[in-house]
């Protein structure tokens, strides 16, 4: 069965697919749309619902959307919902590494690097039946990239339970862990109910 991921991210459509190995994930270009929703919520759940709503308004079948960033404790919670749009310049989004390099330069005067990614998650099957669920993943900013999976943030992010960054795991362990993986393992109980 088919599942559309209101997302216009190849990673994540990779990343979700991983997961849901029982559903072929779409997303929106699989259908020739373009799709980029304005994110205007203030909270994770408020832009993972407007991005649920919005595609499934267009086709009128099962959608998952979610909204997810990174929460970093000594900049009071930034870049947050911003995260995809941390650094932009003039609406111009950095590339992940510029980003990453940008955060680290913003992280150097702080000995607290306690941070967490924050993910909600919206299925929305009919009309008006939705489900929505958000998860975290606690960790640290590292002072130095290192990784070669992942996407985002992953780079810079360490996982003390495990003693590497998130983007040294593979998948599979990355999604029994994530915060995306969390949400997605929620989710996916009331896919198994729909089959």
């Amino acid at each position: 069965m088919d599942i559309w991921l209101a997302s216009s991210n190849k990673h994540k459509q990779k990343e979700v697919q991983g997961f849901l190995k029982d559903w072929t994930v779409k997303i929106p270009s699989d259908a020739g749309i373009d799709f980029d929703p304005a994110e205007t919520g203030s909270t994770f759940l408020d832009n993972a619902f407007i991005k649920a709503r919005d595609l499934y308004r267009l086709l009128a079948k099962p959608v998952i959307a979610d909204d997810s960033g990174l929460c970093v404790d000594a900049l009071n919670g930034r870049p947050g919902i911003y995260s995809a749009r941390y650094g932009a310049d003039n609406g111009e989004k950095l590339q992940d590494s510029d980003r990453n390099a940008l955060l680290l330069r913003e992280m150097e005067p702080f000995s607290l690097r306690s941070a967490c990614f924050v993910c909600a998650m919206v299925l929305i099957v009919e009309k008006n039946r939705f489900f929505a669920v958000q998860e975290t993943l606690e960790g640290e900013i590292t002072k130095h990239f290192c990784g070669e999976n992942g996407f985002g943030f992953d780079p810079i992010f360490y996982l003390p339970q495990k003693k590497c960054n998130l983007a040294e795991l593979g998948l599979d362990e990355k999604n029994k862990l994530s915060h995306r993986g969390k949400a997605l393992c929620a989710v996916e109980k009331v896919l198994q109910s729909l089959i």
